[in-house]
């Protein structure tokens, strides 16, 4: 029995899918699981790295608008799954998505590393003021809310984002080179056959 051109190529084609989406779930994956370790050089003041947030980043830099909000609340969710469903951290990273792909869209993003860990330093920022905004508002308006004062709220907000800012923007070029070369990658072969 024969296989025609076709055929192999839509062999070719299928498997190169089930590759990009065995890489795009496996590094989603590896960053959800990297999200409760806190291993020895990776902290400071007590925050590690937001590992979802710099997948989040990665995904949305060559999407549409759409395709970062949907990246953002699926990681959002699956985040949430893994610690407390409030404040949820879905509005943050579906904010992520939108504002990086935004950037991208409106050519303020370009390819380089520098460029990639600018943006992850800013959009660490806003994640995080997005999480003491929901904290903020819980104490507001909840007599029994287990959150401290809005002034404490905000005074470890400023640790916490700037903490998580530089952190991530460090090792986000780690992640995104990567996966940017592999998404590039795939993108080239889908587009040549």
């Amino acid at each position: 029995m024969t296989v025609g051109v076709g055929g192999i190529l839509q062999s070719q084609l299928w498997r190169a899918r089930l590759w990009n989406s065995l890489v795009t779930a496996g590094s989603a994956l590896l960053c959800l699981m990297l999200l409760p370790g806190r291993a020895p050089g990776l902290e400071l003041l007590g925050v590690a790295p937001h590992w979802v947030l710099i997948w989040v980043v990665a995904w949305s830099v060559k999407r549409t608008v759409w395709e970062g909000a949907i990246a953002g609340l699926v990681m959002g969710l699956l985040q949430d799954s893994m610690t407390a469903a409030y404040p949820t951290h879905t509005l943050g990273l579906i904010l992520v998505g939108v504002l990086t792909a935004q950037l991208q869209k409106d050519r303020y993003l370009q390819e380089d590393l520098v460029s990639t860990a600018l943006i992850v330093f800013a959009i660490a920022v806003v994640n995080e003021t997005v999480l003491a905004l929901q904290i903020s508002l819980d104490q507001l308006f909840n007599p029994d809310s287990p959150y401290p004062l809005a002034t404490k709220i905000w005074f470890y907000h400023q640790r916490v984002a700037l903490s998580s800012a530089i952190l991530s923007s460090l090792w986000a070029p780690v992640f995104h080179y990567p996966l940017n070369q592999w998404w590039k990658t795939h993108n080239k072969l889908m587009s040549a056959k």
